[in-house]
């Protein structure tokens, strides 16, 4: 479950990581009251969850009642990277003097978390991973004995933290870890954790993730849940078909049946140029009803230029499969995005025979459906 920026800042406020004054609000005349309560100047954030938010004009920094009622209606309603921003969190604004990141994850590699420490905070942190990795300390911890202090000290140091502040950031830390482990957390960030004129650290935004499967551990969680997704029409939508779905930014959509299958794709529209926007496992034994409910996800999403299926039949029959995608298409006048299938495993010629090849375009190898698929994508947009 993904919290809302307003939501984890209130989880790391209760811990006692300082966060700047804010309100929620759902109106423009909303958003004035609460930013005359705070005092200008004050930020207008987006409650939606999603990356870059600022660069898409979903954060605007504003310095008086004229320029809030602006800012509020054009991010109140706005769509946002394919959201629907239907509040907005109004924050007291922080005068910084640096931008340092701090985050809680499971480093899978390792098999242990990993607390995480960078001084480039304030840009997306997985560009900073790719062509700076250097740039971020990493300080592994043993779950059963939690994170020691020096531990936290040390990442601080490697970071190249301000020594003036390194105390408080690595408090900070400290409570980080400490949350995402009582919290049953899957990640815990601030990026940026910001660093005043007064040597004090603010955390600006807050990112708190947390294992679904442990909710019922995590009663105050719990009743967040249901805020937790508003907004979130294909998230939603998920639930609803009880789908593993996870949005991402290209616009080549996929949908194959079995995580390894999907992620395999999605390595593969990487490779030929393209950019997956989403993971989507249908399951093993999808019949023809969950096939059409798959189409109706990713036709759904606006960033999705194309769509590849990848379909590899065990106990999922190629017929069932090819009876869903025709029964889906079959339902428009003109098919909103081209398809393109590959059909694989039990009963995949009767699947190639059913299809209708004027709906969909059907590849017989992986490697071909993606790269049409990937072509497709890149028609759109040119």
């Amino acid at each position: 479950m993904k919290l809302h920026e307003y939501q984890a800042k209130g989880v790391f406020a209760d811990a006692g990581i300082p966060t700047p004054p804010s309100q929620l609000a759902d109106d423009v005349d909303g958003v004035v009251d609460a930013a005359g309560e705070i005092g200008y100047p004050v930020a207008i954030k987006a409650q939606v969850q999603v990356g870059g938010r600022g660069k898409a004009g979903g954060i605007k920094l504003v310095e008086d009642e004229d320029e809030a009622r602006e800012a509020a209606d054009d991010i109140l309603g706005m769509d946002l990277k394919g959201y629907h921003v239907d509040r907005v969190l109004v924050e007291g604004a922080v005068d910084f003097v640096d931008e340092l990141y701090v985050g809680i994850t499971m480093d899978r590699g390792e098999g242990k978390p990993v607390a995480m420490v960078s001084t480039k905070g304030g840009v997306n942190i997985e560009e900073v991973a790719e062509e700076d990795p250097d740039a971020i300390a990493r300080e592994h911890v043993d779950p059963a004995f939690g994170m020691h202090p020096y531990q936290a000290r040390k990442a601080v140091y490697d970071a190249g933290v301000d020594p003036t502040v390194a105390r408080d950031v690595s408090n900070v830390l400290m409570t980080l870890y400490d949350l995402w482990e009582q919290k049953d957390g899957s990640d815990a960030e601030i990026n940026p954790l910001m660093v005043t004129a007064d040597d004090e650290v603010i955390a600006a935004d807050a990112v708190m993730n947390v294992d679904e499967d442990a909710l019922f551990r995590q009663p105050e969680l719990a009743e967040m849940e249901e805020e937790a997704a508003s907004g979130d029409e294909l998230e939603q939508k998920a639930d609803e078909y009880d789908f593993d779905y996870v949005r991402l930014e290209g616009n080549t959509g996929i949908i194959g049946n079995g995580a390894g299958l999907v992620m395999t794709t999605l390595d593969l529209v990487d490779h030929y140029g393209g950019e997956p926007a989403n993971f989507l496992d249908v399951g093993g034994g999808a019949k023809a009803q969950r096939i059409a409910n798959a189409l109706d996800m990713v036709f759904s999403d606006d960033n999705v230029d194309s769509v590849v299926f990848n379909i590899f039949g065990g106990i999922t029959r190629g017929d069932e499969v090819a009876k869903g995608i025709n029964e889906a298409l079959e339902q428009f006048d003109e098919i909103p995005k081209p398809v393109v299938v590959r059909l694989a495993g039990t009963n995949w010629e009767e699947g190639m025979e059913i299809l209708n090849e004027d709906l969909v375009t059907v590849e017989e190898t992986l490697e071909d459906a993606v790269q049409r698929a990937v072509e497709y994508a890149e028609e759109v947009e040119a």
